[in-house]
């Protein structure tokens, strides 16, 4: 492809581009949590204004439209727990602002994609930023080996409120609480967000047209995926390896030739593979016990509260947990969970059927599109990562590829 191709070509091109390439200087300035929502409400009202007062016309499918709804949800359920739980103003408004850098994200970004925003634009900017990260990596390395501190400073934009002061820190590294080894989390809040980051990055570098960048995207996610020592983000990582194989090559017959005695070696030894995968999965488990333990109590926590005391529309927003499972939140480190105690079964629902929509709108394009392969790629990615993170939180991070998904989903409406 032309490098020209590569030059963003209007200024909303210009501001994703510049939003991804600038992530190490946006993490420096402690800026990262800020300017996804930024972006995205500004693209937002840039669509609408275009729309309403120049009679531009977008092509916005059925399911991006569902997005809103689903989300319009999410904000419902907060309004009506708010006031059946009796938490006052004060925190609605606190809640809402929440909402708006988070949950609506994931409507606001599939929508952004209907805009003239080509899609590798935003691949190339993925690998640019692995290519930084392969640059930093001996940096943060020795930083570590030295003993240098492991957070430098954190941003003065804390002030404006958010999540945790993690997602406006700068850290060269953490130690694991558990092994005392370090981990590193890099332009994200916590190391195993830096391996969902790896993993789409993976995604981004897969479509990547050049050789050289395709190297440094493969590269930096791997890197990516390694440092940040997630159990999930290294089993996603070779799940997708094995998605874009199947993709690629489902119409070899060498596929089918290698698959057939594969499955018939499986039928034969199907109880001694069984056992090495029940082996396997505790051995996954007890590699960091401490905090298996602790999810798995996170989780029966907050089904049990749900269940007994706000199943429909929730408790509206988190509440600090018990000793036993280290004061964390409760209904943190999973999206499912999080969903049934802060908004309840009207939540999950939402988020579940948006998906699952989402998901069978772009299957039957998977094998004859690549831009539906990205994003059915990405919609997986996400999925499993609801069973390890809280989505909302981390939107500010993996917007470019809810991007990729509106542009898939707007691309198979007009069949271009």
């Amino acid at each position: 492809m032309d490098p020209q191709a590569y030059t963003p070509e209007n200024s909303d091109e210009r501001l994703v581009w510049y939003a991804m390439t600038g992530t190490y200087l946006f993490w420096l300035l402690g800026a990262m949590y800020v300017v996804a929502p930024v972006i995205g409400w500004i693209l937002l009202l840039r669509l609408i204004t275009r729309v309403m007062f120049k009679g531009q016309h977008f092509v916005v499918s059925k399911t991006q439209l569902y997005w809103i709804v689903a989300m319009s949800l999410m904000l419902l359920a907060l309004v009506v727990a708010h006031f059946s739980e009796g938490l006052g103003l004060a925190k609605l408004i606190k809640s809402s602002i929440g909402w708006a850098k988070g949950w609506a994200l994931l409507a606001i970004f599939p929508l952004i994609g209907s805009l003239n925003i080509r899609p590798h634009i935003i691949y190339r900017a993925g690998c640019i930023v692995c290519k930084h990260t392969l640059i930093l990596l001996p940096i943060v390395i020795l930083a570590w080996a030295i003993k240098l501190p492991s957070t430098l400073y954190t941003s003065p934009l804390s002030i404006i409120g958010g999540p945790g002061p993690e997602f406006f820190s700068v850290s060269l590294y953490e130690l694991d609480p558990g092994s005392g080894l370090p981990r590193w989390r890099l332009f994200t809040p916590w190391a195993p967000a830096l391996g969902l980051m790896g993993n789409l990055f993976f995604i981004f570098a897969c479509q990547e047209q050049s050789k050289r960048y395709r190297f440094y995207g493969f590269a930096g996610s791997l890197s990516m995926v390694l440092l940040s020592q997630s159990r999930l983000a290294l089993v996603c990582y070779l799940l997708l390896i094995g998605f874009f194989m199947v993709v690629r090559w489902y119409r070899s017959p060498w596929l089918y030739f290698a698959a057939c005695p594969a499955l018939l070696l499986l039928g034969l030894s199907g109880y001694s593979v069984l056992e090495k995968i029940e082996q396997s999965i505790d051995a996954f488990k007890n590699a960091r016990a401490g905090s298996t333990r602790v999810r798995q109590e996170l989780a029966n926590i907050a089904l049990e509260r749900w269940a007994n005391e706000a199943m429909i529309w929730g408790h509206g927003i988190v509440e600090k947990g018990p000793h036993l499972v280290e004061y964390m939140p409760i209904g943190s480190h999973h999206t499912w969970y999080g969903l049934l105690f802060v908004k309840g079964l009207i939540g999950a629902v939402a988020l579940a059927s948006a998906m699952l929509i989402t998901l069978c709108s772009l299957l039957r394009y998977v094998f004859c599109n690549a831009l539906s392969a990205a994003a059915v790629a990405i919609i997986v990615m996400i999925f499993l990562y609801t069973f390890g993170e809280n989505l909302e939180i981390l939107a500010y991070l993996f917007w470019p590829g809810l991007i990729i998904i509106g542009s898939a989903l707007k691309h198979n409406k007009t069949g271009s």
